[in-house]
């Protein structure tokens, strides 16, 4: 797995949109209206910044399952926020279905008349 194909892939999603707000090398990926979206994806040339749980406690199954290669995300990760890296112990699928999750959590988080069509609920 590397950024550009996981950029591709969470852009293939209904509503996603990437947006670049602090200038980095590679954007984040939103949903929503474009003044009330929200990240799903914090993409990067090591890994991915995902929501994996609603809570912390949910999101730890991934620091118990990948040590080392899930990481709590700095700032934001006690709302359940982890990091996974790209090229580790973690297998593509599993990045795949974490982009999958947080995209899920997000869209569920947004007033339903901000939910883009097409989303699975």
């Amino acid at each position: 797995m590397d950024v550009a194909h996981l950029q591709v892939y969470c852009l293939a999603k209904p509503g996603a949109w990437p947006d670049n707000p602090w200038e980095h090398d590679y954007p984040v990926i939103k949903v929503g209206p474009e003044e009330r979206g929200k990240i799903f994806a914090f993409l990067g040339s090591e890994g991915v910044g995902v929501k994996s749980g609603r809570s912390r406690e949910v999101a730890d199954e991934w620091l118990h399952r990948f040590p080392g290669d899930a990481t709590v995300m700095a700032y934001i990760g006690r709302s359940g926020w982890n990091t996974l890296a790209f090229g580790g112990a973690i297998p593509d699928e599993d990045l795949l279905d974490a982009v999958d999750e947080s995209y899920r959590l997000v869209v569920e988080g947004l007033p339903r008349k901000l939910r883009p069509e097409g989303w699975e609920g």
